[in-house]
């Protein structure tokens, strides 16, 4: 079932292509990163086995080891902040928040934001709506079966979008890599 939707995922892109071709399509895909259409397809298959669902294709998740907490996971992130010389630039406590409104216990709900300021420049320089993508958060969710984490799938904007100029290509792989490892690193309770 999954090859049937692939193809029929790449046959529509084919005839997308085919018909707008001369309203830039063909243009368009010639700016684009090498791998860019296999990003794409990638994002489509989750979106497909999301039900539709938007977020489910344009994030990662990672379930959080049982036994590691939410402190840890703070800690963790923190940590490798300060490694790979990403900026700490805010924490919104939402459950946080919710309780002293409701004074009732709320599932745990944090975001914890993080940015690379001459990257963000640069990549909002490159192109303006990048700045509705910033700064990079990471947020830990509490659900029935424990404690969740999830961001934007930073594949996005390295690996499908136009090609980046060096060295904000490079910059930008930084950024992700670093997103990545915060995730795999937190959702593991590696210090």
């Amino acid at each position: 079932m999954r090859t049937i939707k692939r193809w029929m995922g790449v046959m529509l892109v084919g005839v997308a292509v085919l018909g707008l071709g001369g309203c830039g399509t063909v243009n368009t895909i010639s700016k684009l990163e090498d791998g860019a259409g296999g990003e794409a397809m990638r994002m489509w298959d989750r979106w497909v086995e999301g039900g539709g669902d938007i977020a489910i294709a344009t994030t990662w998740e990672r379930k959080v080891k049982d036994g590691v907490s939410a402190k840890d996971v703070e800690e963790i992130l923190k940590l490798v902040a300060v490694e790979r010389n990403m900026r700490d630039v805010g924490v919104l406590p939402l459950s946080k928040e919710l309780e002293a409104r409701s004074g009732k216990r709320e599932k745990l709900l944090t975001v914890y934001s993080y940015c690379s300021p001459a990257t963000a420049r640069k990549m909002v320089d490159f192109s303006p709506h990048m700045a509705a993508y910033l700064p990079c958060r990471v947020s830990v969710v509490e659900k029935d079966d424990g404690l969740w984490l999830y961001t934007l799938n930073m594949d996005m904007m390295v690996k499908m979008g136009r090609k980046l100029p060096s060295p904000l290509k490079e910059e930008a792989q930084a950024v992700r890599d670093t997103i990545f490892e915060m995730m795999e690193r937190a959702s593991k309770g590696e210090f």
